[in-house]
């Protein structure tokens, strides 16, 4: 029983659910997902997503209290394309935290907004994708051979690198889009002006000559690899640190 003043926590995964009704919560998830995909977060709104739905906000409140818990239901269901590859021994735990980290990064490109809710989403983390992944994520560290008081630092490691560098390229790639270009066609347009621009910065001049005839999806995903490289010869140091301590 609650106690009496005690108010209760705000978060969609705290209430019971609605009985079985034609506007389903899984419906209504799928359809802001598509209109966040299509229309980016500004777009998302409880009355806007009850028009795509042929409801009203009313219906809709009777499944999902605001928009706040809504975007805890999407991001949670995004989650849900997560593959976090088991590791049978500790000798394979790169090659799955590397899937795992390509995974998260894919889904971050996808859908773009996620991104930029992460830090409003409250309690999104009692949602069962979520709560799924990190639980993946906790048992391949613990099988590389992390300590049970290092597993959770071990995965906010790797997880924090990803959202991070995701977060700049949905950015970066959302902008684009806007412009109507593809990204090669964006990356030409731009060359004069970066030329002009690293005139007087020789270090700058010749890294951006470097990659003038490369893909500027492949440089980003050399970028990225490299960065994870990187984290997980960190965690890898770690590993070895603890095993002579």
């Amino acid at each position: 029983m609650q106690q009496a003043g005690r108010q209760p926590i705000p978060s969609v995964w705290t209430r019971p659910r609605r009985r079985r009704e034609p506007l389903t919560r899984e419906r209504i998830v799928a359809e802001a997902v598509q209109l966040l995909d299509a229309e980016g977060i500004e777009a998302l709104s409880m009355r806007g997503l009850g028009n795509r739905l042929n409801a009203g906000a009313t219906s809709l409140y009777r499944h999902v209290a605001n928009r706040d818990e809504l975007i805890e239901l999407v991001v949670d269901e995004v989650y849900g394309e997560l593959r976090i590859p088991a590791a049978g021994d500790e000798t394979e735990w790169r090659a799955a935290a590397v899937d795992a980290a390509h995974s998260l990064r894919a889904m971050a490109l996808r859908h773009p907004w996620v991104a930029s809710v992460l830090g409003q989403v409250g309690l999104s983390h009692l949602g069962p994708n979520a709560m799924r992944m990190a639980d993946q994520l906790l048992a391949l560290f613990e099988t590389a051979g992390f300590p049970s008081h290092e597993t959770d630092r071990a995965m906010s490691t790797l997880v924090s690198y990803v959202i991070g560098m995701a977060t700049s390229e949905a950015a970066y790639l959302s902008m684009i889009a806007r412009s109507g270009s593809t990204e090669r066609e964006w990356v030409e347009s731009l060359r004069p002006a970066l030329e002009e621009a690293t005139r007087e910065h020789p270090r700058l001049a010749e890294g951006h000559a470097a990659q003038r005839d490369k893909d500027p999806a492949k440089v980003r995903d050399e970028s990225f690899d490299y960065g994870l490289q990187c984290t997980l010869d960190g965690l890898t140091a770690r590993l070895a640190h603890n095993r002579s301590a």
